[in-house]
This record gives C-alpha cells, structure tokens and sequence, in this order.
C-alpha cells in the first residue's frame, strides 16, 4: 500500500470524477422530497412512496445490467450511466420551466437514476480492481470514503442555500451537470482496458449467478448478509427519528440538519484511520473490530430527548456511527473485491446493490408501519436492538481468495 503517495494519474482522474458526482448527490440530497412538497404539493404518503418506491423499482430494472456488462469494457459502462443520469434528471428542471412538473415524472426520473446508479457502481468496482494492484486497493477505496464523507459535510447545507436563493430545482441542476463532469473525468482516464476474458459458456440465470456466487463464498455470504441487514435497519431510523426530533421534540429544521452534518467529520477520521489500523493490525480484526462498533451507537437514539442534551446526544452516537462506518467501509470494499474473481465482479457488485436497496426500501415500509402503532421512538429502539446483532454475521476467517478454478469446482459440488 503507498499511503498517502499518488496511486497513479488514471486513478486521480477516476477519484476526480467520482468528486464531482459524489458532491452533487449530496448537493441535491432529498430534493425530490422537497420538489414533491414544495411544487407538487404532495403528501406524507406520496413522499414516502417516491422515497421508497423509486429505489425499489430502480433495484428491479438494474437486475440484467451485471450479467450485461461483466465482459465489456467498464470505462464506456460507467460513462453510459453517467450520461443517463444526466439526461434524465435534466427533464426535471426542464419540465419545472414549461410548467409541465408531474409526481409521476419525478417518480420515473428516480426509478433510472437508481437503475444507474447500480449499474454504475458495479461497473467502476470492475474497473478500480482491474486499474490497481491488489496492495493499493484499500488507500483507493479510503480515499473514496473521505471523499464521501467530505460531500456529506458540504453538500446538504450548500444545496438547501442554493434552494432557497434560487429556486427548488437548482439542485437537481447541479446534480445533473456533475454526472457530465464525471463522464469527462472518466473518458479523460484513457488508457487500455482489457475486459475479463470468459472462461466457459455463458452463465445461465443472469444476475441469480452473482447471488449464488456470494452465498457460496465463505468470505462473501456473510458479509453480504451483514451489510444489507446492517445498512437497512440504520436507514429504516432516519425518517422515524426526523419525526421524533422536528415533530415530537420540537426541534427546528437547521437543528435536524446540524444534528447529522457535524457529526460526518467523523468520516474523515475513520477513512484515515482505516489505511493506519490494516497494516498494524490486520484486515480481519480491523473488519470484526469495526463492525462491532458500528453496531453499538444506534441504540442510543431511542433515548433522545428535549433541548441541548438531546441534541449533544444524537451528535455523539452519529460521530459514533459515522466513524466507525469510516473505518469499516474501506476495509469491507476492499476485501469483497479481492475475494471476487475478476469475472465475477460486476455480476457480484449489482446482486449486491439490488439486494441492498431492495432490502431497504422494504424494511423502511414496515418500519413506517410499526411506527405508527408503537410511535417512532419505539421502533428505534426496535431497530436499534437489532443492529447489535448483526456483527454476528460478520465472517470469523478471511483468507487468501481461492483460484477461480477451485471455487467453480467448489461451486459445482
């Protein structure tokens, strides 16, 4: 691993690129939520729906992109996505301009960026694994969660300024334009890129291959289950705990937003710490050690209450929760891509993100459900309890990666 040294000028244009289109996601965080009550009007119930919905579904579309691209060359996969997105989120502001804004527009521009957004992801994990050495996987992949986490802290307050001076699309725009900065990062990477050759006859079942892929891998299986389980239960609090804090508690908006943005300086921290712990003290105590810590902090948000107090607390379990993330985050990408055959990655990388935003957007449903009989406070704590048990799914041994032959010979027995 090199540290903090350059991983190479095709890599800085790929972290570049990926900059650009993490700062205007988050530039643009929760706008269709906004659009929806602002322009449309909408209701708790149709925002719910297009919060959950447009994932789901955009889930479901992705499903033959893995099997699609997983033999074709990354970079004009990724560059492709990145165009679709930005082409389909500018029908938005387009559409507010004439006057013609609908809920179902809104709902079908999320369902392709989410489509997208799968295809992208598995697309661009082929490729980081491919453009660098295995020892260099972890510094990339620590440096993509800063760069994360950096977008996080600055991304929320811009968009909402940008918002109330000009305009409710405004962000929407943004977030578009960043897409294209993000296919000229990635078409400027250039290069050669050899795709993965195909070993044996083409896969039967598309997509079901990357699922039967991961359960039978030792490392994969129960990381696979750990992370969807984990990243839903803590997703299906977030709106609940809006709920309790601005509806209940009576905190104020901004109050809401610092709760969750001064605490992302924790990602920071732990996407720093992630590239000291591993050479110190190993890929898997740093995973399980982690992992442990990640699922300690959430229970706390049950116990929120009124004023100051309540609002230290939630900042604490979130810098709790977000530097833990930090640090597990890159040490989790980077052992799932060196346990993945290169023939398998993008294949591995949809199944994952389907059955990730599939999960969630389900479980954020029946977690809205159970609120509304127990309260919300009830089904955090609910949620939280649960989450203390999910590093029990985390895997007690990471070797070396089997030979691709011996797992398809394991595979077949």
């Amino acid at each position: 691993m090199r540290g903090g040294r350059s991983l190479g000028r095709r890599f800085e244009w790929l972290w570049a690129a990926y900059a650009a289109s993490a700062l205007g996601t988050w530039l643009a965080f929760d706008a269709f939520s906004l659009i929806a009550v602002i322009v449309l009007h909408a209701g708790a119930t149709e925002v719910a729906v297009l919060s959950a919905a447009g994932p789901a579904v955009g889930a479901v579309v992705a499903t033959p992109l893995g099997p699609w691209m997983e033999f074709r060359r990354k970079r004009p996969v990724m560059m492709a996505m990145d165009l679709v997105r930005c082409l389909v989120l500018l029908t938005v502001p387009a559409a507010y301009a004439l006057d013609t804004l609908t809920f179902v527009q809104l709902l079908v521009v999320a369902v392709v960026v989410g489509a997208a957004d799968i295809g992208f992801t598995a697309a661009s994990g082929a490729f980081v694994k491919s453009l660098l050495p295995p020892e260099d996987l972890l510094a990339a992949n620590a440096r993509f969660e800063a760069t994360q986490w950096t977008a996080t802290i600055l991304g929320p307050p811009l968009g909402g300024a940008a918002m109330g001076v000009f305009g409710p699309v405004t962000t929407v725009l943004a977030n578009a334009v960043s897409f294209l900065l993000s296919a000229v990062g990635i078409r400027a990477i250039g290069g050669t890129e050899t795709p993965p050759a195909r070993t044996g006859p083409a896969p039967a079942g598309g997509l079901l291959e990357g699922w039967r892929y991961i359960l039978a891998h030792p490392v994969l299986r129960p990381l696979f289950f750990n992370t969807a389980l984990y990243n839903a239960l803590i997703m299906v609090s977030v709106p609940l705990l809006a709920v309790l804090m601005v509806g209940d508690l009576g905190f104020s908006a901004w109050q809401y937003g610092l709760a969750f943005s001064v605490p992302s300086v924790g990602g920071l921290i732990g996407s720093r710490l992630a590239r000291r712990l591993v050479p110190r003290f190993g890929e898997r105590r740093v995973l399980l050690t982690s992992g442990w810590l990640r699922a300690f902090w959430p229970i706390g948000l049950a116990f929120v209450g009124p004023g100051t107090g309540g609002l230290v607390l939630v900042m604490a379990v979130e810098l709790g929760v977000i530097t833990s993330c930090a640090v597990f985050n890159p040490v989790y990408a980077t052992t799932r891509l060196r346990q993945t055959d290169a023939d398998r990655v993008a294949r591995t990388l949809a199944a994952w993100s389907v059955t990730t935003k599939a999960t969630t957007a389900a479980m954020t449903a029946l977690w809205g459900l159970l609120a509304g009989v127990t309260g919300p406070r009830t089904a955090i704590a609910i949620a939280g309890v649960l989450v203390l048990a999910t590093p029990l799914l985390l895997p007690r041994r990471i070797e070396a990666p089997p030979a691709p032959a011996r797992l398809r010979a394991e595979e077949a027995a």
